[in-house]
């Protein structure tokens, strides 16, 4: 039976189970199509002691992160969601050419590389070779290692405590937690500050977001359970944001909790109401959410079984973690989707893991002048339909999945 990875309680309590499913970021080769390919279960529990919602481990990060697809810079919105953050916290904590700032997960230097034109010095740790290898060739020194306290107590061993620590959807991907957060309260200066952002579980159940649910990402937090964790590493949270990034994130701000130089904020207290309002210390808060994800299922089934009947067109825009998990749980494939597009080479021409769709270039849409397109990253919608603003040209529409299936024309 597994345990929780926090508190080592037996998990019994189902959140949601989407079937089986194969890793979300191993893009195929056409040489790959008609070999054999793993599924694993996508089955989703919550811990009946602690509340943490998660995943069993069934393939280890090196097997997922050490070759990995996924590049930050190619969202032009998050990018710009990096720099300001850099402005704000380098301003807020009074970073200088002296300080330290160290991100956990730092891909390709999309974050860091704003404190580099500052002159601030930076480490990231990213265990992607091939990620690393762009960040470094950018300017951003960083270390192909998996984030632990052995890394930690190296960085220190070093000479070298980090004013900064920044994780930004990096959490999520961690499967041992504890050792993760601890290893965070040691890189930490006497006065550093961490923030750490993730999706909000409480954004999650509320908008029916069961396609951020994939075997990359173990863990999925509120607030109360955050803070729960890091109290129990020595780590005080005294800050919280609420952020529009990836459906609806926290940015939370701990620091050691003997620290007298970050006092808490009302908004701590502010969000913990706010969450046990909403039910989260009670399990039937969880039980609801099964329910929530077959009836989304349900309604765009039925909307592109309506369209394709009606002989129109559909291709998809983007080739995402969570569109994987959408659309094996779906069971959509080429007889509903022609082909996907995505702005990052490392995926365009192969194919999606599972449902086996093609990706193609973002041109491929301007081509086959489709009459819908299905944004699979919908937290980005805004940014993709103005980018394809001239489908309208030819009475193209879009289709958003989530929370629910809906047009846009």
């Amino acid at each position: 039976m597994a345990s929780c990875r926090f508190c080592h309680a037996d998990l019994h309590h189902t959140f949601v189970d989407l079937g089986m499913s194969p890793l979300c970021e191993t893009f195929l080769d056409a040489r790959d199509l008609n070999q054999m390919e793993p599924f694993y279960p996508l089955h989703v529990y919550v811990c009946e002691q602690c509340l943490l919602v998660q995943l069993e481990e069934y393939v280890s990060p090196a097997d997922i992160f050490t070759d990995y697809p996924y590049f930050s810079s190619y969202s032009d919105s998050w990018v710009r969601h990096a720099s300001r953050y850099a402005d704000a916290i380098s301003e807020r904590l009074s970073l200088h050419p002296g300080s330290l700032v160290v991100e956990l997960g730092s891909n390709d230097g999309y974050l860091l590389q704003h404190f580099v034109a500052k002159s601030i010095p930076v480490l990231g740790i990213e265990p992607a070779q091939n990620v690393a290898e762009v960040a470094n060739a950018r300017g951003v020194r960083t270390r192909t290692v998996f984030f632990g306290p052995e890394v930690a107590e190296q960085v220190r061993g070093e000479g070298r405590a980090a004013d900064l620590v920044v994780g930004n959807n990096v959490l999520a991907q961690v499967p041992d937690l504890n050792g993760f957060v601890a290893g965070i309260e040691t890189l930490l200066a006497d006065d550093g500050v961490v923030t750490i952002e993730f999706p909000h579980l409480l954004r999650l159940v509320a908008e029916n977001q069961f396609d951020t649910i994939y075997h990359e990402h173990f863990s999925y937090f509120s607030f109360l359970v955050a803070e729960r964790i890091f109290a129990a590493h020595g780590l005080r949270l005294f800050d919280v944001e609420e952020l529009p990034s990836h459906g609806g994130s926290l940015r939370i701000y701990g620091c050691h909790a003997a620290s007298g130089s970050h006092p808490t904020t009302a908004a701590v207290e502010e969000m913990r109401s706010k969450e046990r309002a909403a039910g989260v210390e009670r399990l039937e808060y969880y039980d609801a959410f099964k329910h929530q994800v077959e009836e989304t299922k349900r309604k765009l089934l039925d909307l592109l079984i309506d369209v394709r009947a009606s002989g129109k067109t559909v291709v998809g825009y983007g080739a995402p973690g969570k569109g994987n998990t959408l659309l094996n749980y779906c069971g959509i494939r080429g007889d509903f989707l022609d082909f996907t597009v995505d702005r990052n080479p490392h995926k365009q021409g192969r194919f999606l893991p599972g449902t086996h769709v093609r990706i193609g270039a973002p041109h491929d849409v301007d081509a086959a002048r489709p009459d819908f397109v299905l944004i699979l990253p919908w937290n980005l919608k805004d940014e993709i339909i103005e980018q394809l603003a001239h489908v309208r040209d030819w009475g193209g529409k879009f289709i958003v999945p989530i929370p629910e299936a809906k047009v846009y024309d």
